[in-house]
């Protein structure tokens, strides 16, 4: 048994301190990024925001908006759409803003394998390997295989929540790191196992493992408004995924359910009971649910809620005087807005 006495910190223990700017108004901010990802060489020019693989988030009806949206945002689709539906959706132009996501089952390498042979293999370049527990050797053995098999598609990986583990993976073939373990809205994981890490402190320590190696993280969970995004930015994340925020509109694919004059939608974690009982026909007697169903009011088209996402990046840029996002980071002083802990044995 070992603790860990440093203070970590998740993005409601800071604010980010304003500094002196020279900008005029937000609309001189420009909030996309370009990259070159690691391995398979390919340019990222675009809003580095990320919807979810979730039910009701990472849908193609919300990747066909983000692509007419025109800001570079894209979309992790669920793994769940059979092989027809992906098949054409990856042969139509909206498929750019599309990340195609899989686990690490033969079924699941099958499937690719499957829509590739149906559709233009290019049109497919950018994969979202996802697990729950990004730091099992299977894991890491599935990544370098398929690095070693699709050498020039653009691999996303994880979860994972330390510097070791975003290293291992880097090395292993993925040009993107998914970073957080349980700090979803609607993920149970910290409750269900007592695993997990602060997620503004676990991309602090991943983004600068995964810079000093050439790599890309992606902050994955913990963003619950504009604000967080700009803390998760401002601590290095390259890319940030969101779930909970892009819940609830005409994109999510889902039934409208109005009570009492009030309209909502059910939302729910990818390891919930919910989720389970639709695509695996109930939990597995080794194991628990390790996330929720909720309700999430209707909050009708998804760009008005883009809108405000963006608009708050640019407000927190013109704060701290960063005239592109790239320069956040290096603007960005965080003050802790918590009290401070100084022992496990809870003594101020």
């Amino acid at each position: 048994m070992h603790i860990e006495s440093e203070v970590k910190l998740d993005f409601k223990d800071v604010l980010i301190r304003p500094k002196r700017s020279t900008l005029g108004s937000r609309r001189e901010v420009d909030i996309r990024r370009q990259f070159q990802f690691k391995w398979s060489g390919h340019d990222f020019d675009g809003t580095p925001v990320i919807g979810a693989n979730m039910d009701g988030v990472g849908t193609i009806a919300m990747a066909e908006a983000f692509a007419a949206q025109g800001e570079g945002l894209t979309v992790a689709l669920t793994k769940h759409y059979d092989v027809n539906a992906l098949a054409a959706f990856f042969q139509t132009p909206a498929s750019a803003a599309a990340w195609y996501s899989l686990g690490i089952t033969k079924d699941d390498q099958e499937k690719l394998e499957a829509v590739i042979a149906k559709t233009n293999a290019a049109n497919i370049n950018k994969l979202c390997i996802d697990v729950a527990n990004g730091y099992s050797e299977n894991f890491l053995d599935f990544v370098k295989a398929m690095r070693k098999k699709y050498p020039d598609k653009t691999i996303m990986a994880g979860n994972v929540v330390t510097y070791e583990m975003v290293e291992e993976l880097l090395l292993s073939g993925a040009d993107v790191v998914k970073v957080g373990i349980g700090p979803g809205s609607v993920c149970t994981t910290r409750k269900m196992t007592g695993v997990g890490y602060p997620q503004l402190s676990a991309i602090i320590e991943c983004a600068d493992a995964a810079h000093g190696l050439g790599g890309l993280v992606c902050a994955d969970g913990g963003c619950t408004v504009p604000g967080d995004l700009a803390k998760a930015f401002g601590a290095g994340a390259d890319f940030v995924m969101l779930g909970g925020m892009l819940a609830g509109h005409d994109q999510s694919e889902c039934d409208v359910i109005e009570e009492n004059g009030r309209k909502s939608l059910v939302f729910y974690g990818m390891s919930s009971e919910t989720a389970m009982e639709k695509h695996a026909g109930g939990v597995a007697t080794y194991r628990a649910s390790e996330g929720k169903e909720v309700r999430v009011p209707y909050r009708g088209d998804v760009n008005a809620t883009l809108q405000g996402i963006l608009g708050g990046i640019r407000s927190a840029c013109t704060y701290v005087g960063a005239r592109r996002l790239k320069e956040l980071s290096k603007r960005t002083t965080f003050i802790r807005v918590t009290q401070q802990i100084n022992n496990v044995f809870g003594e101020s």
